[in-house]
């Protein structure tokens, strides 16, 4: 017997069905790369908001931020190897503060190799993986808290090279060098580790930040930090811009230099000082600061232009740290080129250096 429609002489035509596409996020969602935003990193957009899954997935479009995040992180991985390639190659780059650019360049690769993981997570794998996406994660608050303190470290030893110039070169040894960065690569993979040992909200997305995985509590905590690391950076800088500006005025009167060439010296170490807190600044204070004042409410937008120049600063890292250093770039000129140019200058590093 019938019913319905078709019991009263009407046509029966199906129901529709309600689409899915395939995936479980939203492609203009955010998810979480936790970052170095003090040692331990808060997170960044890469890969599922909050509430989402994994990623858009073949059947979503690709966010264009993703895109330029990716690009980024590939930019900053080859830079970065290279850096790598000549420490690693030139025997001569075996002091502690090369060991140090040395592990910056290494933090910032992997942040790289992170941003390219994070990419492939969200819109490559199939099904999407939640093992996958905390690893990714953690891969990149790892990497993002040892640049930071890979950061911080070179500011102390800049620091105690000027602060202990007679003793340094007899305390700072390379053992001694070798295990502050192991113990520091320790911490921060165990920073790392902590989204797959259970410190995520995958399983309540109340309490999920701006940036999953990571939750409110946590990015609120690992924003104080990094504001807090980086206030003791610039008071380190600060303190070495006086220990240098008076190790110039003695070498002046010395040497009885006119003041013009201490007034060049007073000038390149604060544009230096400049260069490096500014820099430093520009990149990671608006995104700490964000990450600790707004909610998933927030239109993701916001998150990913903070985010974007936060990365951008493992892409500069290598310019200011290495590039700049003359040794480097002597080695990059003889790994390049075969020579080195006749206007190059090989002039020591002094105090007034900062």
């Amino acid at each position: 017997m019938l019913h319905g429609p078709a019991a009263m002489g009407e046509p029966w035509q199906p129901q529709p069905q309600q689409q899915r596409l395939p995936g479980l996020g939203n492609a203009s969602e955010p998810s979480a790369w936790p970052s170095a935003a003090g040692g331990p990193g808060t997170a960044a957009p890469g890969g599922g908001g909050a509430g989402a899954g994994a990623g858009a997935g073949a059947g979503g479009a690709v966010s264009p931020w993703d895109i330029a995040l990716c690009a980024t992180g590939t930019a900053v991985a080859g830079e970065n190897a290279l850096v790598l390639a000549v420490l690693f190659y030139t025997p001569s780059l075996r002091a502690p503060m090369f060991l140090l650019i040395g592990s910056l360049a290494l933090a910032d690769l992997l942040a790289g190799l992170g941003l390219v993981a994070n990419f492939a997570v969200r819109y490559l794998l199939r099904p999407p993986s939640e093992a996958a996406e905390l690893g990714a994660a953690g891969l990149l608050l790892a990497a993002f808290s040892a640049s930071v303190c890979s950061l911080l470290a070179i500011t102390v030893d800049r620091y105690l090279s000027l602060y202990n110039a007679l003793t340094y070169h007899s305390e700072r040894t390379l053992g001694f060098t070798c295990a502050m960065v192991l113990l520091m690569w320790l911490l921060c993979l165990g920073v790392g580790l902590l989204p797959l040992l259970g410190w995520n909200c995958l399983r309540d997305q109340s309490a999920c930040s701006i940036l999953r995985p990571v939750t409110k509590d946590n990015a609120a905590v690992l924003a104080v930090t990094f504001l807090l690391l980086f206030a003791l950076m610039m008071q380190l800088y600060l303190q070495i811009c006086k220990i240098a500006f008076r190790h110039a005025q003695q070498i002046a009167v010395q040497h009885q230099f006119i003041a013009t060439a201490q007034a060049t010296s007073t000038r390149k170490g604060l544009s230096t000082l400049s260069l490096i807190l500014g820099t430093f600044a520009l990149c990671w204070i608006p995104f700490a600061i964000y990450s600790l004042v707004a909610d998933s409410s927030y239109p993701v937008v916001y998150t990913y232009s903070l985010a974007l120049p936060a990365t951008c600063n493992s892409l500069i890292n290598p310019i200011i740290y290495a590039f700049r250093n003359p040794d480097i770039q002597k080695s990059l000129w003889l790994a390049c080129c075969g020579c080195v140019p006749s206007t190059f200058s090989s002039r020591p590093r002094t105090s007034s250096d900062v």
